[in-house]
């Protein structure tokens, strides 16, 4: 069958590559090597799929249905690999196989199949809310010892770098962003403990599964505390949000539920909110997507 990439990941990828760059010219060779190399029947890719990896469709030998994932060494695929072998499956998919651990191949993962097209974003909001921080609060587990991941100071400084020269290149960010940065050096003067965090954590990233109702997908693991996680699902939906007369109430309501029924310090998860907020529309605004910037940074001026 053709690999072909969905227009989903050309364009994200798109965004953020660096020149010279042909990850995507040969991927379809390395979706046919790997899927050869592990005795895989390919189904079909995953439409629209992600914005960082390809998702494959497949079954094993035995006619077990499977996912397979293939990821650029930027996405870090090392480390979902690495998270998602911690978890063990609780709260978030499986890895399958000895293929799945093993050297098969860089950024390759085989994965247990969930419902693709049923995550808890079908839900209604306040139901899908309460089913996704379920979900999030499985994950929140002490990292092993030598761990390989990120932190979140390291994150968060490397995004405080380009959120500078965004706001150094446009004034009309730079209150939003000076308040982001001083919420995120307050924050990390006194963290609480840390957590495995899955990173990228939204209510798309939570598919229905047969093991278990609701399952993470996707991480892009980091090492800190839960608010700096919760607070990527605080905003989740914000074009409704937005839409509302009430969107800043709505907001700050949510914020406040959400750091309650996760036992979050209230006034952490909002600053968080802040930092994650103005980051992504900064970093939206540099690549040319000005809705998704105006979205976001309105979004931030509510916190």
């Amino acid at each position: 069958m053709a690999f072909e990439a969905p227009r989903r990941l050309v364009r994200a990828l798109g965004e953020t590559a660096p020149g010279g760059d042909d990850w995507l010219a040969r991927l379809p060779e390395a979706a046919e090597r790997a899927v050869a190399l592990r005795g895989l029947s390919a189904e079909r890719v995953q439409v629209p799929g992600g914005r960082s990896s390809l998702v494959v469709l497949v079954r094993a030998a035995d006619g077990t249905p499977a996912v397979l994932k293939l990821a650029p060494r930027r996405a870090r695929p090392e480390s979902e690999r690495a998270a998602l072998a911690h978890w063990g499956g609780l709260g978030a998919v499986q890895l399958r196989g000895e293929a799945a651990v093993g050297e098969g191949g860089e950024g390759v993962l085989l994965l247990e199949r969930l419902h693709p097209d049923v995550s808890v974003r079908s839900l209604p909001e306040a139901k899908a809310l309460l089913e996704a921080a379920g979900a999030l609060r499985r994950l929140w587990v002490e990292p092993p010892d030598g761990h390989p991941f990120e932190t979140v100071a390291e994150r968060t400084g490397r995004q405080a770098e380009a959120m500078r020269a965004g706001a150094a290149a446009d004034p009309e960010v730079a209150p939003l962003v000076d308040a982001a940065l001083g919420a995120r050096e307050e924050l990390l003067a006194g963290p609480p403990p840390a957590r495995l965090l899955h990173g990228t954590f939204r209510q798309s990233k939570v598919l229905a599964g047969d093991r278990m109702p609701w399952l993470a997908v996707g991480p892009d693991p980091v090492v800190g505390e839960s608010a700096f996680d919760l607070a990527r699902l605080v905003r989740d939906r914000v074009e409704d949000l937005i839409a509302q007369p009430s969107g800043a109430s709505t907001t700050r309501r949510r914020v406040k539920r959400l750091a309650e029924s996760l036992e979050v310090d209230q006034e952490r998860l909002r600053g968080w909110t802040l930092f994650r907020a103005v980051e992504s529309g900064v970093r939206a605004r540099r690549v040319g997507r000005e809705k998704d910037a105006e979205l976001l940074l309105e979004f931030a001026g509510w916190l």
